[in-house]
């Protein structure tokens, strides 16, 4: 799909808020794999409030602190953005491998039933106290 076939124009309103434009028919259904109203809601969401609502709290934090920590900011988000992107090209790893390289994961997972056949598991009855006996049931629907 083109960028030809897609503009952003600005609403004027309080608030004023982007619109998509252009010609997403068939075009957006085959380069994105959703409808219209799916991409619309999709714009709405990331533009007018994800993006905004960024910004929104870079002002508070700005206006409250002043600027000064920005350029840490910037920096961090882009390492961020690096680590994500990496992180998106590899395959699925077990935290201790990423973490320092060793591989101390389980070999096979351990189900619920191979747990509760271990020999030293016992049932746990949250109702019992240790020690205590069984209480009978009340007449009086308590």
């Amino acid at each position: 799909m083109e960028s030809k076939d897609l503009w952003v124009e600005l609403k004027p309103g309080q608030p004023s808020h982007m619109v998509l434009r252009g010609t997403y028919g068939e075009k957006v259904y085959r380069a994105f794999r959703m409808t219209r109203q799916g991409v619309r809601w999709r714009f709405w969401r990331i533009y007018n409030d994800i993006y905004i609502s960024a910004f929104e709290a870079i002002l508070f934090v700005e206006t409250t602190f002043g600027t000064q920590l920005r350029e840490h900011a910037i920096r961090i988000s882009k390492e961020r953005y690096a680590l994500r992107q990496e992180a998106l090209g590899s395959e699925f790893e077990s935290a201790s491998v990423v973490r320092d390289g060793s591989d101390d994961s389980p070999k096979a997972p351990v189900s619920e039933s191979d747990h509760t056949k271990h020999p030293d598991h016992e049932p746990h009855d949250s109702n019992a106290a240790e020690g205590a006996q069984p209480q009978e049931p009340r007449g009086d629907g308590r």
